[in-house]
């Protein structure tokens, strides 16, 4: 059995013809790029899958408090802490929230407010975010921007990118405003 691979190695490698170097040039690029595809949507996945839960928890929080709705940096405080696998959560996190009218229901600007991290940060610029008031509906989205694993392969090439090579991701949630304790 062994003399016969052996026999078979040796022959393979006195052959010259080149046949099976053009399928191997051909097929190992879609191969590579359909496994680091397959690595980056994992990724985005599990990040997705941590952003959901984090926006969840922090909603339920905010359901089952009757006191007032919390800022926002201490919104995206609970959101963070919740969702573990989202790397620099906080510097990269944006809340929108907005009172929405359930009988003429107008809901969240289809541009996403998120971070650019390649545009300077001022503080003139605050988010859209309202606090509303007692039985208020509450529309709150949650922006992260995050880098891909590959940028240049696969589905990291086509991600929409900003200026500062980032990827988004966006969760939404609904909560109406409980009444207070008075």
């Amino acid at each position: 059995m062994i003399m016969r691979t052996l026999n078979f190695l040796r022959s393979f490698r006195k052959k010259e013809d080149g046949q099976v170097a053009i399928e191997f040039v051909l097929l190992v690029p879609i191969l590579f790029t359909a496994f680091l595809s397959s690595v980056e949507l994992g990724i985005y996945s599990m990040r997705q899958m941590w952003l959901d839960r984090g926006l969840d928890i922090a909603v339920r929080q905010v359901r089952l408090n009757t006191e007032a709705i919390p800022s926002h940096d201490a919104l995206k405080e609970v959101i963070c802490n919740n969702a573990g696998f989202i790397p620099e959560c906080t510097a990269s996190l944006k809340l929108e929230m907005i009172v929405v009218d359930p009988r003429a229901y107008v809901g969240l600007d289809n541009d996403v407010d998120c971070i650019d991290k390649s545009e300077p940060i001022t503080s003139a610029d605050p988010p859209n975010y309202q606090t509303g008031e007692e039985h208020d509906l509450m529309l709150l989205r949650a922006c992260v921007k995050f880098d891909p694993i590959f940028p240049t392969t696969g589905l990291g090439f086509h991600y929409v990118k900003d200026n500062a090579g980032q990827a988004s991701m966006t969760a939404t949630s609904a909560f109406v405003q409980e009444p207070g304790n008075s």
